[in-house]
C-alpha cells in the first residue's frame, strides 16, 4: 500500500530524476520532479512537501555542493517541517556532517541501492510526520490553554459559543461600548467579565451594577456618587459606581429597566464622560470603559418610547446576542457534567452519574430559565439523590405534562403536520433551524410548510 507522502526531487539530470520517480511512485502517492532549483519555493508552497531529495550540484562540472548547501538552508527557511535528503556523486563525508548540521535528515551517494534509497525516505519522511505531529499537539496545547485562560469562566464549545468567544476576541482590545443582547440566566455577565479580562484595561476594576435593582431616589448617589448632607441620609460622602470604575470597566446590567428620565442623567455622562457628585457644582472626568445588557427587546422599546434611540446608539457600538441554552443543545452534556462534579463536592456526594438517555431528555427540554435553571436542577438533584445515578424521575419537570399532547379527533395527516410544525416551533423557542432538524425537514421544507398554516 502506498504511502500518502509528498516527494519533491530536484535534479537536473533527466534521466536520474525520472528513475527515482519511477521507484518512488511505486511507495508514495505522489512524486514531483523539477530540474531548476529555483522552482523550490513555488513548489514546496503549492503542494506542501513532506521529502525533497535535493541534488547537491547544478552546474557543469561543479562538485562543491555550495549550491545544494544553500538551497538546503532555503528549504529549511521556508519549510521547517519538510525534510531534505541530499544526494551527491561525490561521497564527502565532511559535507556530509555539514549537511546534517544545516537541517538535512539524510545523504545518499549516486549510484544508489533501491533498498538504501527506499528506507532512507521512509526515515525522513516518518520524521515529517513526527514534526507535523509534534507542532500540531503544541498549537492544539497552545489553543487550549488560551482558550482556558481567557474563557475559564465558560463552559461550552458548541458553534453558537464559539462564535461568541470570536467575537470577545475581536471587540475586547478596542475602547467601543458593548451592548449584551440576551435572556436571563443565558451568562451575559460571564461575557462582560471576558471583555474586560481580554480587554487593555484587564489590570483594572470590574464594577457592576444591577440597575434593575437601583431604585430611582438613589440612581444618582449609587453611580455618581454624593457629598455630606447632600440629602437626609447622607451622613458622609461617598464615590459612586463611575468613578469607582474609572480607568476599569463598568457593567450596567438590565438597562432596558431605567426609566426614561435616568436614561437621560446616563445619557449626559455618556456623552461628557463626566460626573457630578450630589451636593456639589463640580465635574469630575472619568475614563471608563461601559458594557451594558438587557434581556429585554430594547429596539421594540425605542419604537415604543420607553428608550431613548440616542442612548440606544450611544451605547451599541458593538451588540452582542448571548444564546439561549436551547440554542445551544450540544453543550447540556458539558455543562450538566460541570454543575454535577461540583455540587457533588458541594454536598459531599459520592461520584454521580447522568446515563445517556437522561442525557439527551435534558437536550429535548426547552429551558426557559436557560443555564440558570439548568444549574438549580442539577443542584437539586444532587441533594435529593439516595443513590449513584440519576434517573429522568429526579428532574420533575421532565415528568411534567407540558399540554403539548394533540387533540385528535381524527388522524387526518394535515393536521397532524400542522401541529408537529407548530410545536416543534415552539419547543425550540422560534429556533427554525433545530425545530426542522427535528422533524427530519430542511430549512426551506421546513418554510413551506410554516407558509402553508399560518405560522
Amino acid at each position: 500500500m502506498k504511502q500518502k507522502g509528498k516527494i519533491l526531487i530536484v535534479d537536473d539530470d533527466a534521466y536520474v530524476a525520472l528513475s527515482l520517480k519511477m521507484f518512488l511512485e511505486q511507495h508514495f502517492s505522489q512524486v514531483t520532479t523539477i530540474h531548476l532549483p529555483d522552482k523550490i519555493p513555488s513548489e514546496l508552497q503549492k503542494l506542501d512537501i513532506d521529502v525533497v531529495l535535493l541534488d547537491m550540484n547544478f552546474q557543469q562540472g561543479e562538485s562543491s555542493g555550495k549550491e545544494g548547501m544553500k538551497w538546503l538552508k532555503k528549504i529549511v527557511n521556508l519549510s521547517p517541517d519538510t525534510s531534505v535528503i541530499l544526494m551527491t556523486a561525490y561521497g564527502d563525508i565532511n559535507l556530509a556532517v555539514e549537511a546534517i548540521k544545516e537541517g538535512a535528515s539524510d545523504f545518499l551517494v549516486k549510484p544508489w541501492q533501491n533498498e538504501k534509497l527506499l528506507a532512507t525516505v521512509n526515515t525522513a519522511y516518518k520524521l515529517n510526520q513526527e514534526k507535523r505531529t509534534v507542532k500540531h499537539l503544541r498549537s492544539k496545547q497552545k489553543y487550549i490553554t488560551n482558550l482556558n485562560n481567557q474563557y475559564a469562566d465558560f463552559i461550552g464549545q458548541s458553534a453558537e459559543m464559539k462564535n461568541i468567544y470570536k467575537q470577545i476576541e475581536k471587540v475586547a482590545t478596542t475602547e467601543a461600548n458593548v451592548l449584551i443582547l440576551g435572556a436571563n440566566g443565558t451568562g451575559k455577565e460571564l461575557v462582560a467579565k471576558a471583555l474586560h479580562k481580554n480587554s487593555n484595561r484587564s489590570e483594572e476594576v470590574f464594577i457592576t451594577v444591577d440597575l434593575g435593582a437601583v431604585s430611582e431616589t438613589l440612581f444618582e448617589s449609587e453611580l455618581f456618587g454624593h457629598k455630606k448632607g447632600a440629602f437626609t441620609d447622607a451622613k458622609e460622602d461617598r464615590i459612586g459606581r463611575f468613578e469607582a470604575a474609572s480607568g476599569g470597566t463598568i457593567f450596567l446590567d438590565e438597562i432596558g429597566n431605567l426609566t426614561l428620565p435616568l436614561q437621560a442623567k446616563l445619557l449626559t455622562v455618556l456623552q461628557n464622560r463626566t460626573i457630578t457628585k450630589l451636593g456639589t457644582n463640580e465635574a469630575i472626568d472619568i475614563d471608563v470603559r461601559v458594557v451594558c445588557a438587557t434581556n429585554g427587546n430594547i429596539k421594540q422599546m425605542v419604537k415604543e418610547g420607553v428608550f431613548r434611540e440616542d442612548l440606544l446608539y450611544r451605547i451599541n457600538t458593538v451588540a452582542m446576542q448571548i444564546p439561549t441554552l436551547s440554542e445551544r443543545i450540544d453543550d447540556i452534556p458539558l455543562l450538566v457534567e460541570h454543575f454535577l462534579k461540583s455540587y457533588c463536592k458541594k454536598y459531599q456526594k459520592e461520584n454521580i452519574r447522568i446515563p445517556e438517555y437522561v442525557i439527551k431528555k435534558l437536550q429535548d427540554y426547552h429551558w426557559p430559565g436557560n443555564i440558570r435553571e439548568l444549574q438549580h436542577a442539577i443542584e437539586r438533584s444532587v441533594i435529593m439523590s439516595e443513590g449513584g445515578e440519576l434517573q429522568a424521575g429526579d428532574f420533575l419537570f421532565l415528568n411534567q405534562n407540558e399540554d403539548n399532547a394533540p387533540t385528535i379527533d381524527n388522524y387526518n395527516l394535515e393536521g397532524l403536520e400542522e401541529w408537529a410544525v407548530k410545536n416543534a416551533i415552539k419547543k425550540h423557542r422560534g429556533n427554525i433551524s433545530h425545530a426542522a432538524k427535528e422533524l427530519g425537514l430542511s430549512r426551506g421544507a421546513m418554510y413551506r410548510r410554516m407558509e402553508k398554516y399560518g405560522l
